[in-house]
């Protein structure tokens, strides 16, 4: 699946990956492959995305990686959309 990840400064990342695990408003979800369409609002927290994920130098220092396949992404609030595959997440 695809995932935009979209900051008021920039776009922070785009590209496909395996996971999303959010920090939505009535509490945390993961969105994988087919998940139904939804729109949520997000609280303060971590996003931790699973995928073969390549980062551009001038964002690194934005995310943590856990791993090969795993990073997380801290945001104050934000948005998130998926449908037919695709993610975009609004962060703040």
């Amino acid at each position: 699946m695809y995932l935009e990840i979209i900051s008021p400064e920039a776009t922070l990342f785009t590209g496909e990956i395996e996971s999303l695990t959010l920090p939505g408003a009535n509490g945390s979800f993961q969105i994988l492959e087919n998940h139904a369409p939804i729109v949520s609002t997000l609280s303060a927290g971590t996003v931790k995305i699973k995928g073969n994920i390549h980062l551009s130098d001038d964002v690194k220092e934005l995310f943590t990686v856990l791993g090969k396949d795993e990073m997380t992404f801290a945001i104050g609030s934000g948005t998130v959309e998926m449908q037919e595959n695709k993610i975009i997440l609004l962060s703040d």
